[in-house]
């Protein structure tokens, strides 16, 4: 839920949240030099405490009556372990994957559980101590609302299903595959170039696709309900500053409670279908056509 809104108004509010802690000033539309230092420091740190609590449960593990932590691990990994088995049908690649899999869905569904602190709670933290350290007045704590983050983790999905297309079918047979699929080809020298140069057009606009949408479908999601915070916020905001506040808190109260609860299964999902996505396309690198 959110605290209280500030003096502005309702467009600079909102403006203002969703301007990002950068290195420097983006200069044009597409600056690759600008580095979201919001994005990168919190989705560090919770990385780093997934990793962690991984390893702690590992760790911690016995194999007598597990423990409420240990049971609800060991219930997260079997999950993950049997989507990575429907999928994946090779067993040393398994061993990398679902491991990673896990890691993933953990990961992505701290990042977007950031959502669920209070809207003004760490902005207007950073707001007393950012400019007092020279920084810009700027913060946005949920990492998969940020599209260079989630471009980012779809990125990384392709770059492994490259990986796999060769490890699995070689240089030669994914070579051969991406002229020949999903037309096939033909013993006619002319129609079998034609057909060639099709069937890679649309291997790469399958790749090229596959990827945006990844990335594009986790950060709609967290985008809209990052909004939908802010403009609850903005309830309460004028619960404060209006005579007859008393509807817009009440207001504030139901409207923040009812998404609240809402958005814990719209995390949740989100991380289940990125998961999900990553290990469908691994396994198509693992298929032939």
């Amino acid at each position: 839920m959110a605290t209280e809104g500030s003096a502005l108004t309702p467009g600079e509010y909102i403006r203002h949240h969703l301007v990002h802690l950068t290195n420097k000033k983006q200069e044009s539309i597409v600056d690759f030099s600008v580095i979201n230092v919001d994005s990168v420091i919190v989705s560090s740190l919770l990385g780093a405490l997934v990793c962690f609590v991984l390893w702690l449960a590992a760790r911690k593990s016995t194999a007598g009556v597990p423990g409420r932590f240990q049971a609800a691990v060991e219930m997260l990994v079997e999950m993950v372990d049997s989507q990575a088995k429907a999928v994946i049908h090779n067993a040393n690649s398994r061993k990398l994957v679902a491991p990673l899999a896990l890691t993933v869905f953990v990961w992505i569904f701290m990042m977007n559980f950031m959502d669920m602190i209070p809207v003004d709670l760490l902005p207007s933290m950073w707001h007393v101590a950012g400019p007092a350290m020279g920084y810009p007045d700027y913060l946005r704590v949920v990492p998969t609302a940020d599209l260079s983050t989630t471009l980012g983790l779809s990125v990384s999905v392709l770059l492994m299903c490259l990986f796999y297309n060769i490890k699995i079918k070689g240089l030669g047979g994914w070579t051969h595959e991406l002229v020949t699929a999903p037309f096939g080809t033909s013993k006619n020298p002319i129609w079998a170039l034609l057909l060639g140069v099709i069937n890679f057009l649309m291997q790469m606009i399958e790749f090229v696709a596959k990827t945006v949408s990844h990335g594009m479908r986790l950060f709609g999601n967290m985008f809209a309900g990052e909004l939908v915070f802010m403009l609850i916020a903005l309830l309460g905001g004028f619960a404060s500053l209006s005579l007859g506040g008393g509807l817009f808190f009440v207001g504030h109260v139901i409207a923040g409670t009812v998404w609240t609860l809402f958005h814990i299964l719209v995390i949740t999902l989100q991380a289940f279908i990125f998961m999900m996505l990553a290990l469908i396309y691994l396994g198509q690198a693992h298929d032939a056509h």
